[in-house]
Formats: structure tokens, sequence, C-alpha cells
């Protein structure tokens, strides 16, 4: 049943009773302690967009020079976060795929409710709900004549609730939507946190597309009022960043230091990354980039911000979690198998060698390529934090240099971005956020490279407005003809082709999920 009383009204149903009353008053509790600063942090993004629109460039901050030259470090972190070496992701709201990433062998399994997950209600209320069942190690389910349960071992369980910049539109608190990531962060501590701790974990999360350390600062008051009002001890949550904004890069010192009571370290998001400095310098020429396949962790700028992610990192005691092996292996073409595990095995390589504690991949088939690399690089060590990498002098300029990325843009290019972003957005629309496109796992990430790096070739005329639309029909005509595909595309075309760059594709495409009822 939906909920109403006079502070909230829930406008969806939830047969299942997963919204209890407790996680609803910790909600609401959240939204009107922190919905003002959230709100007003926002509005200091636009401020900020619109000074580098205007010719301002980031750096390090004067302000917090202090933090950064300080001798401090974050406070311990628990036992069953101490080895990360390989972390799988997957979506939340999927029951299959949550049972499959538990048993994948990796260390910790990420529960996303954001960029892998269309945010649809059944997402988010059975993604709690699947969450829940997992703690309790009662989930299973019979799906293709297969029967999937829980094995004996199982990866930690991180979550990741949705950023700041989103709202959860079936929820109003006073009148008010209420902010996504609040309502999925106080939901699944209300529900989980004593479950948790009497099983020796506990409550443990990914903060996804931060741009500063204010909005660090935010999420340690919201972890402090939450773990007050549930009767935690302060430092019970713990949180990993993901460094996937060219803004907060500038700030991985500070956003560590204040989460440093709950802090668990910082992911190099590189997908994101890509993406934000593409939204971030749109109208400068000399960020534009070549195609999205070229754009490797191994060009210049890329390679800088890594490079500073784990000197940051282990300088201050806290692990460096390297980015996503989007490669999804081919279970009928060995050839295709073959270059993709050794895409992933070089990537590997190259995150062992350079420090990170960890990294991510996106399917469970890749874990013993992923494990085999950090194995050789640990040995019996739980990680690497003992390698501070004082060898790296990450300058501005450094993070800066998109200019030398190699490569160059073509047709070709604009034609795998336009297949990719439309089928992407049409899976979106389907409920589907992690979906396999090209023997690749696209998430909202990627398929935001795809749509703003043509909305950048049009807005610099390094592409021609009337080929990239004579490419989206070609690409529609090769697509089913389905209502669906229509919808994918009117979304496509509103993020590629309108001149005022829009900030976030899923802020377009959450719409028409809305419209179509989910």
């Amino acid at each position: 049943m939906s909920v109403a009383r006079a502070d909230l009204v829930v406008s969806a149903p939830d047969e299942a009773g997963v919204l209890t009353p407790e996680a609803l008053d910790l909600v609401v509790a959240l939204e009107r302690e922190f919905r003002g600063r959230r709100e007003e942090l926002l509005l200091a993004r636009a401020d900020r967009q619109a000074r580098i629109d205007a010719g301002e460039l980031p750096d390090f901050l004067e302000s917090t020079r202090s933090v950064r030259e300080g001798d401090w470090r974050i406070a311990p972190v628990p036992a069953d976060l101490q080895d990360r070496r390989v972390e799988i992701t997957g979506p939340a709201g999927d029951r299959k795929m949550v049972v499959n990433a538990f048993n994948s062998g990796a260390r910790i399994y990420m529960a996303d409710f954001e960029d892998a997950n269309s945010p649809t209600w059944a997402n988010v209320v059975g993604g709690q709900q699947n969450l829940t069942d997992a703690i309790e190690r009662t989930i299973s389910l019979e799906s293709g004549g297969k029967s999937y349960a829980l094995n004996d071992e199982v990866a930690v369980l991180l979550v990741r609730p949705r950023g700041w910049h989103l709202q959860e539109r079936h929820v109003e608190v006073d009148g008010k939507h209420v902010s996504a990531g609040l309502f999925d962060f106080g939901v699944y501590l209300s529900r989980n946190a004593e479950r948790l701790l009497e099983r020796g974990t506990g409550p443990y999360f990914y903060l996804p597309k931060l741009e500063n350390h204010l909005e660090a600062r935010l999420w340690n008051d919201v972890f402090c009022f939450a773990q007050d009002q549930l009767g935690l001890p302060h430092g019970t949550v713990k949180a990993t960043v993901l460094i996937e904004t060219v803004l907060a890069a500038f700030e991985m010192d500070e956003i560590l230091y204040e989460l440093r009571e709950h802090s668990a370290g910082l992911n190099a998001g590189r997908w994101d990354y890509i993406f934000s400095v593409i939204k971030k310098f749109r109208d400068r020429p000399e960020f534009v980039l070549p195609d999205r396949a070229l754009v490797t962790m191994t060009v210049p700028f890329m390679r800088a911000y890594t490079e500073l992610l784990v000197r940051t990192c282990h300088r201050r005691g806290a692990h460096a979690i390297g980015g996503m092996a989007a490669f999804i292996p081919s279970r009928r073409d060995p050839e295709v198998n073959e270059i993709a595990l050794a895409k992933v095995r070089e990537d590997k390589q190259r995150e062992s060698g350079d420090g990170f504690d960890g990294t991510w991949v996106a399917h469970p088939d890749l874990v013993p390529t992923a494990m085999s690399e950090f194995d050789a690089a640990l040995g019996e060590r739980p990680n690497q934090l003992e390698r501070l990498r004082e060898d790296v002098s990450t300058q501005t300029a450094d993070l800066l240099n998109v200019a030398a990325t190699p490569g160059e843009i073509t047709e070709a290019g604009v034609r795998a971005n336009v297949s990719v972003g439309i089928r992407y957005v049409a899976a979106w629309l389907q409920g589907v956020g992690a979906a396999a496109i090209d023997n690749l796992m696209e998430d909202a990430a990627t398929a935001e490279i795809s749509r703003s790096q043509i909305w950048q070739w049009i807005r610099h005329g390094r592409v021609d407005r009337a080929d990239v639309e004579r490419i989206i029909r070609e690409v529609m005509a090769e697509l089913p003809d389905e209502p669906v595909y229509r919808e994918a595309e009117e979304v496509f075309e509103k993020v590629t082709l309108e001149p005022v760059f829009v900030e976030f594709l899923t802020l377009t495409a959450y719409g028409q999920l809305l419209r179509d009822g989910a």
C-alpha cells in the first residue's frame, strides 16, 4: 500500500512493507534537517559552472592549504574492509545479479542504486528488499531453470545511494520531493544497521558525484545525525568516495579530511570522470576529446588523476580503489573473450603496479583475472597502503592536460556513441540500468560520455549536426520498430542536439520513466 500522513506522502505501492515506519521516520528527519544545505550546494554547483563558463579554471584551494599540508590520517577501517583487492558492482534491483555478485569471489560487492540502477519504483524498493534478504541470508530465486542462493562465503556489502542532484519523486516530505540519496541511505541504514553489526560487519557506503569537500561535509553530517537518531556510535558508518568529477580531483585531501571519522578511502570513477571533464569545460575547444574508445586510462590527464589519488589516499591511511573494467567476456566467441581478458589483465596490472589497493569489475567472469593481478602484487598483504608514491608530484596543469589526449574524431566514433546511447536509454526506460551492449557493460556514466561527446563535437564544429541527425536515422533503422526505441531517440536527441547542455541524461530520462508509470 502507499503511505500518506501529515508530513509524508509515498505515492507508489509498497506491498512488501519495505518502508517501515522507522525507516520513513529517519527519511523525514534527514530531509528536514539537510534539505536546505543540499539545495544550497546544488546552487553553488551552478554558480561554479557559470564561473567556469566565463573562463575560470579549477585549482587547488588556497583556503584549505593547511589540510593538504597537515599531518593527519583517517580513522582505522574495520577488519572486513582491509582487503578490497577486487570489487564487483551491479544494480541492487536485479535479484539474480545481487546473488551472483555476492557469490562472485570478489572481496567487495557494491550494490548500486545509482548509475547501474534504473530508478523505477520496483527497482528502488525491490533493491532495498534484496539487500535485507541478502544480509539475512534468505535471498534466493528460480530463473531459467536454475536455482540461485548465497554461498557460504560471500562478498562484503557496500551500497551506493543516488547523488545529491537526484530526487525520489515517489516520496514527498512537507510537500516537496525528497533527496534520492537521503532516501536510499536512510531506508537502508534504518532497516539494516543492527542486522549488519550483529553479523560482524557494518553499514558501508559508496558516495557518488561529489564535486567538492563541502558536499563531503554534508554527507559526514548526515552520517553523524543518522547515527544519533538510531543510537549508533559515531564512526559506525564507513564511506568510500568516488572521485568521478574533475573538480573533486583538486580536493581529494579535503574530502578525506571531512569524512575522516567515517572514511574508507577513494575510488577512481573513471567513466564519470571523463564525462565530468567534457561537461565542466564544454565551451572550451582545448578540452575536446577524440573518439570515446581512445580516451584510455593511460592518456596524460587520466594518468595524472589516478596517480594523485593513490598518493593522496596512502598518505592518509586510506584505501585507493581503481576503476571499472567494463568488458564483458563472451562465452560464445573465444576470440572476443581473449581480447577482452587481455585488456582487463593489462588494466589491472597497471593499477596494481601504480599502488592501488583494489579494483572494480562489472561481471563475475572478470573476477579471476582481476584477482590474479592483485594477488601477484599484494601476495599475503591485504593492501599496499605502505606504498606512499612520493615520486608523484601532480600539478594543476597535469590534471587539466586534456589537449594532450591523442586521437581523432571519426564517423565510426560518432556512430558508436549514437548507437550505444540510444540502446542504453531504451534499456534504462525498461528498468535496466546495467546493459550489455557490444561486449561492454554500459551504465549511465558511459552513456553520459557518449551523448556529451556528440554535444561537444557539434558545439565546436568538429561534427556537423546534419551528419549526427543522419546517423541517428540510420541507427534507428537498424533497431526494432518499438515505442521504447522512439522514446529513447527523443531523450537522446534532447541531450545531444539542443543548444543548452543538459546537466545529466538521467534527469531527462527520469521524467520519461515517470510518464511511463515506473
